[in-house]
C-alpha cells in the first residue's frame, strides 16, 4: 500500500512500488486526463507534475513519489499558472486531436511557474513533448500569452 499526494488529497493506493504512476493514475485512482503515449519518457503525453516539476509518468515508479505532491491535469486549473495556460490554450485553439495536450498543459504550467517572462528559446527548451498534429506553433504562442496575461 503507497500513499500518494494527488492534487493535493492523499490517496491510499494499493499498488506495487515499481508500478508506473502513469497506470496508478489511470487504472487505479481513474484518473484519464493524463495519457499513454509511448511508455519511454518521449513523447510527454503522460507529463504530470511532481513538486512543481514535468515528469513523465511512464517511467516514473510510484514509489518515488510518495511524499511529494503530484498535480494531474485534472486539477491544474486550481493553480493560477495553470489557470493561465489553459486558459491561453482555449483562447489560441491549440489543440487539434487533442492527444498530447494534457502533457503540453503540463509542461507549460512548469515551465511558468519557474521562469514566469520566458524568452523563445525558454520555451524551445521546455517544451519537448511530441506533437504528431504539429501545432508546436500554437503551443509557443499560447505559452507566450500565458506568459503576458
Amino acid at each position: 500500500m503507497l500513499e500518494l499526494k494527488i492534487n493535493g488529497q492523499a490517496k491510499q493506493v494499493d499498488a506495487e512500488g515499481d508500478t508506473p504512476l502513469l497506470w496508478v493514475l489511470r487504472d487505479t485512482l481513474g484518473m484519464t486526463g493524463t495519457k499513454y503515449g509511448c511508455g519511454i519518457a518521449q513523447c510527454g503525453a503522460c507529463t504530470v507534475l511532481v513538486d512543481g516539476n514535468a515528469t513523465r509518468s511512464c517511467v516514473t515508479p510510484a514509489e518515488s513519489v510518495v511524499g511529494m505532491e503530484v498535480t494531474t491535469i485534472e486539477a491544474v486549473e486550481q493553480d493560477p499558472v495553470g489557470a493561465r495556460v489553459v486558459e491561453a490554450w482555449t483562447a489560441g485553439q491549440v489543440a487539434q486531436c487533442g492527444y498530447c495536450q494534457s502533457g503540453q498543459v503540463m509542461a507549460a504550467t512548469a515551465l511558468l511557474k519557474a521562469t514566469p517572462k520566458p524568452t523563445d528559446e525558454d520555451i524551445t527548451t521546455a517544451m519537448t513533448n511530441l506533437c504528431r498534429c504539429g501545432t508546436y506553433n500554437a503551443i509557443a504562442a499560447a505559452v507566450r500569452q500565458a506568459a503576458t496575461a
